[in-house]
């Protein structure tokens, strides 16, 4: 699996997930963010999308995988998911129950829910990344936005609006999962499936960038009865980097 450095994305969390649940061997290589793209283009790993600067130029992304048993570069964690459970149909699946159409709505129903999050974790992304990455990183992304990333930081009133608008939309989430009437910990009840490790990669992701003692953090682990802890926890022993 080849993905960015020190976590960077929570599709990253999302893919070693995916090959830790199934128990299929892979071994990870990290690629730093100015090398993606022509990395990407070298391997014949073909773009996630299109820029959002209007070029309409390809937009390339981490993580990806080759598979050695099919001469296959996949790249996309939604794509690379459903590559694995078509791949290695004897492994546990990601999308039980022919529940795949309904899991991709909840992806992307679901990463509509954060955007309150983005202005409050853009910044801190930089103090975890290594120098050519911070630095790429940091000037890609004042470049789009127009000013440095500290400056996307909400501040007093506003913090405390936006903050509370990511955990209602937590909150959003929450119901969803108690639509399950209380049978487990997942959105399909006992059963583990996609949507769940959505949810909890980019729960990861918080904790990984903000670190465990935050405030932040024992904010987000404390919200809906800690529900997003106890999911976390649930698939602790997936989270193992090889």
């Amino acid at each position: 699996m080849l993905g960015r450095p020190t976590l960077g994305k929570p599709a990253l969390v999302l893919d070693r997930y995916c090959l830790n649940y199934k128990r299929i061997p892979y071994k990870t290589e990290w690629v730093e963010y100015p090398d993606i793209e022509p990395l990407c283009k070298k391997l014949g790993i073909a773009p996630t999308g299109q820029k959002e600067d209007g070029s309409g130029r390809d937009h390339y992304t981490l993580p990806a995988i080759y598979d050695p048993s099919t001469g296959s570069y996949v790249s996309d964690s939604f794509a690379i998911a459903e590559y694995l459970d078509k791949t290695y149909p004897d492994t546990p699946k990601l999308f039980p129950n022919d529940t795949t159409a309904l899991q991709a709505v909840f992806t992307e129903v679901f990463r509509a829910k954060l955007a309150p999050l983005w202005a409050f974790i853009l910044p801190s992304i930089c103090t975890i990344l290594n120098p050519r990455s911070e630095e790429y990183f940091r000037r890609t992304r004042e470049a789009t936005f127009g000013k440095a990333l500290e400056e996307l930081l909400p501040k007093g009133e506003v913090a405390v609006a936006e903050w509370a608008k990511y955990r209602d939309a937590l909150t959003e989430v929450d119901k969803w999962y108690a639509k399950n009437g209380g049978k487990g910990p997942y959105l399909l009840g006992e059963t583990f499936s996609w949507g769940d490790l959505v949810v909890a990669g980019y729960t990861v992701w918080l904790r990984i960038i903000w670190g465990e003692d935050s405030p932040k953090w024992k904010d987000v682990e404390s919200w809906n009865g800690g529900r997003w802890k106890t999911l976390i926890d649930s698939l602790k022993e997936y989270e193992t980097v090889v």
